[in-house]
């Protein structure tokens, strides 16, 4: 293998960054992760915080967790916690020490160090939607399996968009190509076709190790180097209610033990899998989660963990699960609540329950991306392109939802909310007076260009110009301006001896057999 210090080379200066951001095909913001300068909302006094704490602690302590996970109980009974069978119950003193000891904020360095992220403090990232097996364009116009193209395609969008700061997992399955090599072609895809941070599955040990030697090839890494820093992340989700499962535990073992990091998910819907209440389902989620970063904690202190929330409601009619209600974001600002208390960075959704991307698409979307706002959460999952409750992505909701990133991304601006003499322009005040108006003053003419925010998508003509310019609805734009951006896109820069690195690496893997199946 060449040494890493003479193989690697990086696009610079404008064609560099050319390459990096593709063809301009919008006026974007530049990437800037923005930092939340909100006082959270925080519905809980500090009874309700120490109630939730209290019931979480109990779950643990009286009623228990099944871990299906044969070395991860082994490790929980060598820390002195009850086990019997699967079950493992644990004192809430060893699960507040555990947890204690993981860091409140840490970064993630990609490929390309200019892609590093923060995790933690006030730090607000987006990633793009994961995992739907189905996929929906207007062109298509009906819900079909995911295939690689459009898992590629997906991709572009992920790293075009600068409101996009990480990769979760794949924006779509791509169901034609076998489930034993999924996870190396995507993985190739992932890394050729974005700089930005990884997302590893936690289903089964070849996986999670193959995803690992990907990150450390691209990145043009030792072993050492590698592990010292998180250069990548998982996401597991709990079996609601209360169980881990073998493969998810596995990985993330494998990975806390190279020092990568770790985000626990519970996916509890009150009504179904957690109390009705959204108090007992968000005393449910954290004991979930805290339990597995106990035990992440165990082995390896310090390692970066983030505690997420997909606390929901299911339509007590039908049983389907709802996303961006009222509960939910409650659910979400409480969970971010109790977060802070336990000193954990937090990740929340951008979630609907909508087939197409249409106004509940959106109404839906900008509940729960507000709610992750409100909560302070510093991951937001699923943020660019998700409906049907995660079983649909489309790249025209990616686009309307990435103009709703942007939008709070300049919210969080502080130029915004500047109080300074410019700011209050008393002097223009004084010059319009009574009788006029302020377009055409100085104050205004230095200023109009970036006093407001831009739109990329949204159309701000009075009906009759939207009539003349074609009457174009908003999922139509979006589709225009998807196919453009794939049509110029340029991937970020990589060394071509890294680029075969990676693809004999697939191969090798692939003459293997992958990984089973069977997990």
């Amino acid at each position: 293998m060449a040494d890493s210090a003479t193989r690697r080379r990086r696009g610079g200066g404008r064609a560099g960054a050319a390459a990096r951001r593709g063809a301009a095909v919008i006026e974007q913001m530049p990437w800037n992760p923005p930092i939340n300068i909100d006082r959270p909302t925080e519905p809980l006094d500090q009874e309700g915080v120490e109630a939730i704490h209290d019931g979480a602690m109990r779950i643990l302590e009286e009623i228990g967790v099944a871990f299906y996970n044969e070395e991860a109980l082994g490790i929980l009974r060598e820390a002195g916690c009850t086990i019997e069978g699967e079950n493992v119950r644990m004192g809430r003193d060893f699960v507040m020490e555990m947890v204690g000891k993981a860091p409140s904020r840490f970064t993630i360095t990609p490929r390309n160090p200019e892609r590093t992220i923060e995790i933690g403090g006030k730090t607000m990232l987006f990633g793009n939607v994961s995992s739907p097996p189905n996929y929906w364009d207007l062109e298509i116009g009906k819900k079909v399996p995911g295939n690689r193209e459009m898992c590629r395609n997906l991709l572009k969008l992920t790293q075009y968009f600068n409101c996009i700061h990480f990769a979760g997992g794949y924006p779509v399955e791509p169901v034609d190509i076998h489930a034993s090599i999924r996870h190396l072609d995507v993985l190739y895809d992932k890394l050729t076709l974005t700089d930005k941070a990884m997302h590893a599955y936690s289903l089964g040990k070849e996986r999670v190790e193959d995803v690992m030697e990907m990150v450390r090839i691209a990145g043009g890494l030792s072993r050492e180097e590698f592990e010292a820093s998180p250069r990548m992340y998982t996401n597991i989700n709990s079996t609601s209610p209360l169980k881990h499962d073998h493969p998810m535990i596995d990985g993330c073992l494998r990975l806390a033990r190279r020092g990568q990091a770790i985000v626990v998910t519970p996916f509890t819907l009150a009504g179904a899998m957690a109390p009705v209440t959204m108090a007992g389902a968000v005393a449910q989620s954290l004991a979930e989660a805290l339990c597995a970063i106990a035990l992440f904690q165990y082995v390896r202190p310090g390692i970066p963990c983030v505690i997420g929330t997909f606390t929901s409601n299911v339509d007590m009619k039908s049983g389907a699960p709802a996303f961006g209600t009222p509960e939910y974001m409650r659910s979400t600002q409480m969970t971010g609540q109790m977060a802070r208390f336990y000193g954990l960075p937090m990740r929340s959704s951008g979630v609907c329950a909508a087939n197409v991307p249409d106004g509940q698409a959106m109404w839906e979307t900008s509940n729960s991306l507000w709610a992750a706002v409100q909560s302070g959460t510093n991951m937001v999952y699923h943020a660019a392109g998700w409906l049907e409750g995660g079983l649909i992505a489309s790249p025209e909701k990616f686009i309307m939802d990435c103009e709703l990133l942007q939008q709070i991304q300049r919210y969080m601006q502080p130029e915004i909310s500047a109080t300074g003499p410019d700011e209050i322009a008393l002097d223009a005040i004084r010059a319009v007076g009574n009788d006029g108006h302020f377009f055409g003053i100085e104050h205004t003419q230095k200023r109009y260009s970036t006093a407001f925010y831009q739109p990329f998508l949204s159309d701000w003509k009075n009906y009759e110009g939207w009539e003349a310019a074609g009457g174009i609805w908003t999922a139509e734009r979006a589709h225009h301006m998807f196919k453009e951006i794939i049509g110029s896109f340029e991937a970020p820069p990589m060394d071509d001896a890294v680029r075969e690195e990676l693809a004999e690496f697939v191969e090798r893997r692939k003459s293997e057999g992958g990984a089973p199946t069977d997990f």
